[in-house]
């Protein structure tokens, strides 16, 4: 809980907002969000509220689709071997898995190849290429990386080898010579939906072998994998990867499923739940991400390619092996969370910046990003977090909205010998000695294009929401707006005049439990990690104005609703 955050208001029309009330038959606070998400065109809104996978792009509107399906077709009925190349982390795993299964399902001689984080360095590399084509491999498809890896892809050319590469990070000025290069963010691609996660990409390559094979009929089956890439990579859920998430998530909920996904779902605690965007985010997905993170990623691809019911023990073992990942997982990034707060508080030299460059001595380099991201929310400033291994540096980066974190590594790219990434997420590599170069060109460059306001945190409010007005009907659509992430938020409300008339009680010494009173309709609510707000609350129990979201629970068998309490204010006199 920040105190000083800016609410600020959503802009909205609301004459339009009549339009899409009255033509949908939702109602007027609904109407309101779907504008304010720019879904104010009722075609567009309609398909928002029920997504169907007939919505879904043509795929061979994707630059380079056609060569990529005619080399990857003619691979099969020539018996070639063909190599999936991935990444580590859940959105590269899951790309991996759907089309690995794909190819197989048409007759494929085909195997997988996931870096490891500490041996292999991330992305596609020569060393890798060498591998596969000792192997025997003659075509390699890469998945969720390769956009800028034009030295690979050169050295693919020298052995021999033909190339496929499906990614969705942002592409140099140049784009590296291959078979196929199917990115929606290639400056030469008109295709509709620039927001794919790499997953999402993986699923179009799918889909176009599906469409041209004839078996559309398998695409639901990789939507529900794609589900867990698209959710756990925090893409915006808007055009495809909402029909993605959406839809994915119903049948993840529904099943049934193949044993290494269900044994997966089993070590989870969720079988027989509705699993949701959180079960995804904060659940699912860091199990899976453990597996590159802390030790290889070949376990949780191996795990969700299971799909034989005589692999129960196999499957099990595996699910089991991601749970224990997970848990040393967290302990490493607890460690090394308070060493980076304590070097941003103590040392004037980081802690005064704009941007938090810090580093350590054998930070685990799987958990740095995490620890970036927590940065981030504690501090609300850019973060870059390294881990330094002798001469080395290897660093993660995470950024707020109002600052390019891509940009700013171009602004100083000759300090690292290899970086890429997005506006709001990055990596890098560099000389250790250079660490201090680093933090000075980064925030020479961010104190000139941030403002001091762009560094306090803003509680964005889709409008005012009074405790009569939540409505069953209220509560239906916005279970509908579902799932909630990026570029969905969950819905933000703000109301005033508001009692407490139970608490605030402490919950596991981190949240405060409380029941409200407005107009007399009583609320139960919980103010996440707001601890540190208790006395706040208690001095204003009988008039406290709230930020909130409105959420279902389950007790016991019985759902009900509650207050997901983000933020506490005085009333406005």
């Amino acid at each position: 809980m920040k105190p000083d955050r800016i609410w600020q208001s959503k802009a909205c029309d609301d004459l339009q907002v009549d339009v899409v009330a009255r033509e949908l038959g939702v109602s007027p606070i609904t109407a309101r969000l779907l504008c304010i998400r720019g879904l104010g065109d009722l075609d567009n809104a309609r398909s928002f509220l029920a997504p169907s996978l007939s919505d879904l792009h043509d795929p061979f509107r994707l630059t380079d689709m056609v060569p990529a399906v005619d080399r990857v077709l003619g691979a099969i009925a020539r018996k070639e071997r063909i190599a999936i190349h991935g990444d580590y982390d859940v959105d590269g795993v899951t790309s991996t898995v759907i089309l690995r299964r794909a190819l197989e399902l048409l007759g494929a001689d085909v195997t997988h190849f996931i870096p490891e984080r500490l041996r292999d360095g991330y992305g596609l590399q020569p060393a890798a290429l060498d591998r596969l084509h000792a192997e025997g491999v003659r075509l390699v498809i890469s998945v969720d990386c390769g956009i800028r890896a034009e030295e690979a892809a050169r050295h693919a050319t020298a052995l021999g080898l033909d190339l496929i590469i499906t990614d969705h990070h942002e592409p140099d000025t140049t784009i590296p010579r291959a078979v196929a290069v199917i990115n929606p963010k290639r400056h030469d691609c008109t295709y509709p939906d620039k927001n794919l996660a790499g997953v999402g990409v993986a699923l179009k390559l799918v889909q176009a072998l599906c469409i041209r094979s004839g078996r559309e009929s398998w695409l639901p089956a990789f939507v529900k994998i794609a589900a867990i890439g698209t959710l756990a990579d925090v893409v915006p859920l808007t055009g495809e990867n909402r029909i993605i998430a959406k839809l994915g998530l119903g049948m993840l909920s529904a099943g049934p499923h193949k044993i290494g996904l269900r044994s997966l779902i089993e070590a989870c605690g969720l079988t027989g739940k509705e699993i949701d965007s959180y079960h995804i985010g904060f659940v699912i997905g860091p199990r899976v991400n453990a597996a590159g993170r802390m030790s290889t990623p070949d376990i949780a691809a191996r795990l969700l390619l299971a799909s034989d019911e005589t692999m129960a023990d196999e499957a099990k073992a595996l699910a089991e092996q991601l749970n224990s990942e997970n848990l040393r997982r967290q302990k490493e990034e607890a460690e090394i969370v308070a060493a980076a707060k304590k070097a941003v508080e103590t040392e004037i030299d980081i802690g005064s910046r704009t941007v938090i460059v810090v580093a350590g001595e054998g930070w685990h380099r799987g958990v740095i990003g995490i620890v970036a991201s927590k940065l981030v929310d504690a501090f609300h400033r850019p973060a870059i977090v390294l881990s330094i291994d002798g001469e080395v540096a290897h660093g993660s980066c995470r950024s707020i909205a109002a600052f390019d974190m891509l940009g700013a590594l171009e602004s100083c790219a000759d300090v690292m010998t290899k970086f890429g990434g997005h506006k709001q997420a990055a990596g890098l590599t560099m000389d250790a000695s250079r660490i201090r170069e680093l933090r000075t060109r980064v925030n020479d460059h961010a104190d000139q294009h941030l403002q001091h306001d762009d560094l306090r945190p803003r509680l964005w409010i889709d409008g005012s929401l009074s405790f009569r007005s939540i409505t069953a009907q209220v509560t239906a659509e916005l279970t509908a707006l579902a799932p909630f992430g990026a570029g969905n938020p969950n819905p933000m409300f703000r109301t005033s005049g508001v009692e407490v008339v139970d608490g605030p009680r402490l919950l596991k010494d981190r949240h405060l439990k409380m029941s409200f009173r407005q107009e007399g309709r009583v609320m139960r609510g919980i103010a996440w990690r707001a601890a540190e707000r208790e006395q706040f609350v208690t001095d204003h129990r009988t008039a406290i104005d709230l930020a909130f979201s409105v959420e279902q629970d389950t007790w016991n068998g019985d759902r009900y609703l509650q207050l997901s309490v983000a933020d506490f204010r005085a009333p406005e006199n």
